[in-house]
């Protein structure tokens, strides 16, 4: 059956993602957990840090006893003791008293300050002068002062960066329950691609999509499984595609997504079970000819065999639909920077336009320079460091004019 493009804009592809489930949960130790999602609410079940902490190296001293203390006029306090890191103070410190303390010691019953050392000099072994008066808490992390008890100190959904991973340590979580990563099937076609390790011909071209797919992949955190090069042909195109889909909660076909009389990718997807198109086309450049199919309940993309367009696809397109599996409620992590434009760049209506940049600095900020180049030619991707998004509805934008640089 001969398919014909249907183009949706990219908000209209968009409005797909919550149409996909995200993948189940699995309990991961909180050393294995950075870059993961969490499943479920984290909830302290403790108080952080559980005592009253010095932030400072010095004397812990109820803030009374230090009122009115100055250079000119300084108090003096009795030295009740000394209490080291990871010391549980056995004393009660009374008014007009004070405690050697170090960064992170624990404050005795008492005592709900801390002078720092700068700030005293020693009498003798049993007294002190203190040359500047000190608030309540000043110097001090009070009990339940980061988290308390019952806080909800992680919603799901969350990134688990690496202080998240700390924070989760710092209360006694071992394992959290993260959402599964997702395993992401790449499949590259053509009669024309050849492996990396062979000598193309005339008119072949090496694989470049299945590795490039392969790092944005693992880069997006995801797992990259590869299924190789499959040739023009529809019966083994099917065979590879229902292996993949057996194996994988994505999958990406490179290659076979326009409307050439050799791109079997829609037949093929709509001749598997299950299996329903969802988009042929989107009013996007580079990658018009993108295709987004259901499988079941997974996602399956035909991706424009040329290197430049998939790899603007899979940012633009494929990474929102990813973090949806992850779990990732924020479902489009882009970093974006400001930068002028250092030329005029130009834009057809009624698509949106990615144009690849690099990017320098002066002292003013960001200059984005246009990477000039066809649209085929992956060394534009090489050189640019960002992408510009012109709106369907502009013609274009002026030299001078502050754009947001989505970085890649």
């Amino acid at each position: 059956m001969k398919s014909f493009f249907k183009v949706k804009s990219l908000e209209q592809v968009m409005e797909q993602v919550p149409g996909f489930d995200c993948l189940g949960s699995e309990s991961v130790p909180v050393s294995e957990s950075v870059g993961r999602i969490l499943a479920q609410d984290l909830v302290a079940q403790k108080d952080l840090p559980g005592f009253r902490r010095s932030t400072m190296d010095g004397f812990a001293v109820a803030a009374a006893s230090t009122f009115g203390a100055s250079e000119s006029s300084p108090a003096w306090l009795e030295i009740s003791g000394t209490i080291g890191m990871g010391d549980i103070p056995d004393f009660e410190l009374m008014p007009g008293k004070a405690a050697r303390i170090s960064t992170g010691g624990m404050l005795p019953k008492g005592a709900d300050s801390v002078i720092m050392v700068e700030h005293t000099q020693l009498v003798d072994d049993l007294s002190v002068e203190i040359f500047k008066s000190v608030a309540p808490l000043q110097h001090v992390i009070d009990v339940s002062e980061d988290f308390a008890r019952h806080d909800r100190i992680l919603t799901q959904g969350s990134l688990i960066r690496p202080q998240e991973a700390g924070l989760a340590a710092g209360l006694g979580f071992e394992v959290l329950e993260l959402y599964r990563t997702p395993r992401v099937g790449i499949i590259s076609t053509g009669d024309e691609v050849v492996p990396v390790h062979a000598e193309p011909n005339p008119g072949q071209i090496r694989d470049i999509n299945s590795y490039a797919l392969a790092g944005f992949v693992e880069q997006a955190g995801a797992r990259a499984v590869a299924y190789g090069i499959v040739p023009d042909d529809p019966d083994q195109l099917r065979a590879v595609c229902e292996t993949a889909l057996t194996q994988t909660d994505m999958v990406l076909i490179s290659g076979g997504s326009s409307v050439g009389s050799r791109d079997y990718t829609v037949e093929v997807l709509q001749s598997l079970p299950d299996t329903r198109i969802l988009v042929h086309g989107i009013s996007l450049s580079p990658g018009k000819p993108t295709i987004l199919a259901r499988s079941g309940r997974v996602p399956v993309f035909g991706l424009p065999g040329q290197v430049t367009s998939a790899m603007v696809v899979f940012q633009i397109v494929v990474t929102p639909f990813l973090n949806r599996l992850k779990g990732d409620l924020q479902l489009n992590r882009q970093t974006r920077i400001p930068a002028v434009l250092s030329r005029n760049i130009a834009s057809a209506q009624g698509r949106t336009d990615y144009v690849r940049v690099s990017l320098t600095k002066d002292t003013k900020g960001y200059i984005a320079e246009p990477v000039l180049g066809k649209s085929g030619l992956i060394r534009t991707m090489v050189m640019a460091d960002g992408l510009v998004e012109i709106p369907e509805n502009t013609e274009g934008y002026e030299k001078g004019t502050l754009v947001d640089v989505i970085l890649i």
